[in-house]
């Protein structure tokens, strides 16, 4: 790019960034506009007698009284989350599962030792679980917080797999990591835990790994590097494409995704890793998670507690005994995670090394993968959630040439910490997810977006319906992704700028900064980090709050609350909601200058920026009909037995365009096991490779697909094998409840015409002009 056009692109740039600005600061002040004027509507005085009544000298002395008392409930509050920390923080800190467990490996025992353990869920009174059924393995994020939160209350996806019968294990770990372990090391440790899992339940299906937000990429490495031990594979909020974010124009984008570049790349992890004289303090990343939302880490969950201090108190203390736990990682960890996933995104394009040695590559996984997102997520936004299978399979005809099974859900408004601790998506979401596990390895191979409905059942109680539909990966690509992901090049542009800056501090400020740290300054600046020091401050180590227990304990024995519609408590609540207000309308400021401080400098960088293009993807269409994928399918037309002729033969038959229920899934594992003669004893991951290769013969080559049928079935034993099969179902009561479409009678009257033909056909039937033309040599390489 010659200096005229970096010129004119500047300009454009600029002029782009600023429309967006004005549109972001536009719908700010709309927002806030809106949010006052329904406060002082919904909590102002609707009458002279509304004020008449506020001025009433006792109404004032009511609610003075009311509130006093309530301060005194609310500081105490946070007196004792304050005592609680020191006690945790004494201790090490321990995770806060709602059930017992009993520890099965201990990794700081093991050869290379790293701070994670197993745990085994026990069940609680009344739940029974069933060891021949599948095994479940959680893995909590370690972002800062200690684990616990996949079971942190009753309804939790702990809760919904032991209710369901499974055995449920916990990966953990400790608040201080062992001198020396990496991200490799502890992936090397959980690839143990599942061989002992699988080891404890032999009679039963692999496990299946459920990962939560970091949790979830930590899920996929395991799966990638050891495929032939790990069951399907959940993942829920976890952030595979760390560059994508962005929703519409008329939304706040996603401010987190900004954050590498606005502080110039990785090097100010590894300062504050050196300050700390070789560990990370996870403080640094719950305070960039407060800070996304100041109204609620500042205000609103503070009144909250204020505004219900009677009965809020123990929800609010459970929270924060997880919330308020800050865990160390090494220095080689936290780098090994911002360069490769916060800067680099490198996970996806197989540019990370794997446990053993080798590169880690996503499509190794063989088992199914249940992604589970949000768009009300503004830490992984659900393009982080979605946008690695785009970069990884690049089509859907890969996806299904490679036997995957790929399911999303998405939920519309969730926030991400709702993802794990919120009941209602427990009861719902996960529990519906446990379900699907059961049935999930028998979709043919493909992407799915599921669907979970609301019905009323008999007794009134409310359940749930689970269907399937299938979506094309290149319309997802785009439904998620209105700017086609031209807003993610500038990252590119990030990641060159951090590996500079990254080196230059490695070569003149870190020996620096190394001479000047030791544990004794490390201990200091942890123990006096805000998020830390906020509560040991106002705790049992100030004598001067000393009086709060008794103080609360006079208040409880004589609560006078007044009422909540009473006319001062409505004017408490306006002023409440003025200052949330005030602090979204700052956030929402913030964010969109953030944005476009980010787009004017990197998206300009960009320019000067040279890399070489990743090679196009295979159009829709007569291009698709045309990539190496494809063609390599068509060759195999005619080659092949009767596993090639029972998956082609499955795929004519399918109802096609139709949502797929769950109970046609369970269906299928009922009619497989009652005809396990008629079908293949193969894997069921071979078996996926093999359907998804007939199912695009048959999209492609329609007519040749159904004409080649006798060259696959050349041994009259075996055709005769499948159309017993044939028969055999379409006599079936079972498959009888579902009217056959016309589509599939007649293709059925056309599978049995071309297989009760006397001679078989010859290996090499005579192809149709387009399927010819599918066989013509491509340019560039094979994909997959």
């Amino acid at each position: 790019m010659d200096a005229g056009a970096r010129l004119a692109h500047s300009h454009q740039v600029g002029t782009k960034v600023a429309a967006v600005f004005h549109k972001r600061a536009q719908r700010a002040q709309k927002d806030f506009s809106a949010r006052v004027s329904r406060a002082l509507e919904n909590g102002g005085p609707e009458a002279v007698g509304d004020w008449m009544r506020s001025m009433d000298p006792r109404g004032w002395q009511c609610y003075a009284v009311d509130a006093a008392q309530r301060s005194i409930l609310f500081w105490e509050t946070l007196w004792r989350r304050g005592n609680d920390f020191v006690d945790r923080a004494a201790t090490g800190l321990t995770p806060v599962l709602h059930f017992e467990s009993e520890t099965v490996l201990d990794g700081r025992s093991f050869e290379r030792p790293v701070n994670y353990a197993l745990l085994r869920i026990l069940p609680p009174e009344g739940v029974r679980v069933d060891p021949k059924r599948r095994p479940y393995v959680i893995i909590d994020p370690r972002a800062g917080h200690g684990p616990g939160i996949g079971g942190f209350k009753d309804d939790s996806q702990v809760g919904v797999a032991l209710r369901a019968g499974h055995p449920v294990y916990f990966v953990v770990f400790f608040r201080d990591p062992e001198p020396g372990q990496d991200l490799l090391d502890v992936c090397r440790a959980e690839q143990r835990f599942v061989k002992e899992v699988r080891a404890l339940h032999p009679h039963s299906p692999k496990p299946a790994i459920v990962g939560n937000c970091q949790g979830g990429w930590a899920a996929m490495m395991l799966a990638a590097s050891d495929p032939e031990d790990t069951g399907p594979v959940v993942i829920n909020g976890a952030p595979m494409s760390y560059w994508g974010g962005a929703w519409t124009e008329d939304e706040a984008a996603n401010p987190m995704r900004y954050a590498g570049g606005m502080l110039g790349g990785s090097w100010a992890a590894s300062l504050a890793s050196d300050l700390g004289n070789g560990k990370f303090d996870g403080a640094h990343l719950v305070q960039n998670f407060e800070n996304l939302n100041p109204a609620n880490s500042f205000w609103d969950k503070y009144y909250h507690l204020f505004d219900r201090a009677d009965t809020e108190p123990p929800r609010f203390l459970e929270f924060e005994r997880w919330w308020g736990g800050y865990y160390l990682m090494n220095r080689e960890e936290i780098e090994w995670i911002t360069r490769n996933l916060f800067v680099g995104n490198k996970l996806w394009a197989g540019r990370v090394q794997g446990a053993g040695g080798e590169t880690l590559d996503l499509r190794q996984i063989r088992a199914p993968i249940v992604l589970f997102a949000s768009m009300g997520d503004n830490i992984t936004p659900a393009q982080q959630a979605f946008n690695w299978v785009a970069d990884v399979y690049g089509s859907t005809e890969e996806i299904k040439a490679r036997g995957q099974v790929i399911v999303g859900l998405l939920h519309d408004s969730i926030g991400h910490l709702g993802i794990f601790v919120s009941g209602k998506v427990a009861r719902k979401e996960h529990a519906q997810i446990v379900s699907v596990l059961k049935s999930v390895e028998l979709l043919p191979p493909g992407l799915y977006g599921m669907e979970i409905t609301e019905r009323a059942g008999a007794g009134g109680e409310v359940e749930y319906e689970v269907e399937f539909h299938e979506k094309r990966l290149e319309d997802v690509a785009r439904h998620l992704n209105r700017f086609d992901r031209v807003d993610e090049k500038p990252f590119e542009a990030v990641e060159a700028l951090s590996d500079f800056n990254q080196r230059a501090y490695e070569l003149f400020a870190r020996p620096i900064v190394q001479a000047m740290s030791n544990d004794y300054t490390a201990q200091l600046l942890r123990q006096f980090h805000p998020l830390r020091m906020r509560n040991w401050s106002f705790s049992q180590f100030n004598p001067w709050l000393s009086w709060l227990a008794p103080a609360a304990e006079a208040v409880r024995e004589h609560r006078r609350p007044v009422e909540d519609d009473h006319a001062l408590r409505r004017r408490e609540k306006v002023g409440a909601e003025l200052v949330s207000a005030s602090l979204d309308y700052f956030r929402a400021m913030r964010d969109a200058s953030t944005e476009a401080g980010f787009f004017s400098i990197y998206a300009n960088l960009f320019a000067l920026y040279e890399k070489e293009e990743a090679p196009e993807r295979p159009a829709e269409g007569d291009g698709l009909r045309d990539s190496p994928l494809v063609q390599r399918a068509l060759e195999s037309i005619a080659k092949g037995g009767y596993v090639e002729a029972l998956a082609r033969v499955a795929f004519l038959l399918m109802r096609k365009g139709e949502p797929l229920p769950l109970s046609r899934l369970e269906l299928r594992a009922e009619l497989i096991e009652s005809y396990a003669d008629y079908l293949p004893q193969l894997p069921m991951e071979r078996w996926r490779a093999t359907r998804g290769e007939q199912e695009i013969i048959a999209r492609f080559a329609p007519e040749e697909a159904v004409a080649t049928l006798p060259a696959l079935l050349e041994d009259p034993a075996e055709r005769e094998r499948l159309l017993g099969l044939l028969d055999k179902l379409m006599n079936d009561g079972r498959v009888l409840g579902a009217r056959p479409t016309p589509q599939q009678v007649g293709m059925l009257v056309r599978i049995r015409s071309v297989l009760a033909e006397p001679e078989p056909r010859p290996r090499r039937a005579a192809l149709s002009e387009p399927a010819r033309r599918s066989r013509r040599p491509a340019q560039g390489r094979r994909t997959g």
